[in-house]
């Protein structure tokens, strides 16, 4: 699981109730259970409406990209590919079907494969930019979701008020009970604008980067594949692959690959 944005939620909470009762609130006073149900459950309610049962079905796995780790190490994928164009450069490409079809990433494993079976590479090209975009079309609909949820909320929260108030106003010749059921009624609002802000908002942020990070390897294992196709030198497929790979995360060789270079070096 990725840390990061369970602790990010859990500053943000701790920064707002920190900063309520350092100004004398009690926290108590912002457990109100009606405005929860109002603000969440209307909400839920609002995204079950706006998208169809396939959509809904996909709501578990984009919270798994939100909160779990990266599923692919770019470092070790770059240097997979490299010893794929060492021994497609000493061996042509055929050597590679059996060590392609065990490869755990299916990008690279069925662009090897449609390079082993003599794909044009026009046509290569253009199928793996379908995938692409397939990759892309798919984290922005997880994304749009929880876009949507925080969209919601805060509307959900201003009709929970409202109703509140009304509560309210009928409630004038009880003026004791003014100052308690005024601050029932914006509790509603508050709920509606810190889940938006501090959870559905943020996790749809969180999916689309994950989706640029993946869509950055997928392209890196584009040019990969189309280096090995064109019988590249691993040197320089190397170099051209590390612009999309941080310097700070570069791995070093595997043995397998440090024997490729050097046999497709002799």
């Amino acid at each position: 699981m990725d840390i990061t944005i369970l602790l990010g939620i859990a500053a943000g909470l701790a920064a707002l109730i920190g900063g309520f009762m350092l100004e004398g609130g009690q926290f108590s006073g912002l457990l109100q259970w009606t405005a929860a149900l109002i603000v969440f459950g209307g909400t839920a309610a609002a995204v079950v409406i706006s998208y169809p049962a396939s959509k809904l079905r996909t709501i578990p796995e984009a919270l798994r990209i939100a909160f779990g780790k990266e599923p692919f190490d770019k470092g070790q994928l770059l240097e997979d590919i490299v010893a794929m164009s060492a021994i497609a450069r000493r061996s042509g490409v055929l050597a590679l079907e059996r060590s392609s079809m065990d490869h755990p990433n299916e990008f690279l494993r069925e662009g090897i494969q449609l390079v082993v079976d003599g794909t044009d590479q026009d046509q290569l090209i253009e199928i793996l930019e379908v995938e692409l975009d397939a990759v892309e079309q798919r984290y922005e609909g997880y994304a749009k979701i929880f876009e949507s949820a925080g969209g919601y909320a805060p509307t959900m929260g201003i009709i929970g008020t409202v109703m509140g108030l009304i509560h309210v106003l009928g409630s004038l010749t009880e003026p004791a009970e003014l100052g308690p059921s005024i601050a029932l009624a914006f509790t509603a609002t508050l709920y509606g604008v810190v889940s938006a802000n501090l959870i559905f908002l943020p996790i749809a942020s969180k999916i689309r980067v994950r989706g640029e990070d993946e869509l950055n390897a997928l392209e890196m294992l584009m040019q990969g594949i189309i280096a090995v196709q064109n019988g590249e030198n691993p040197q320089l497929v190397r170099k051209k692959l590390e612009f999309y790979h941080r310097p700070d995360n570069r791995v070093s060789p595997s043995a397998e690959t440090r024997e490729a270079l050097n046999e497709s070096t002799r």
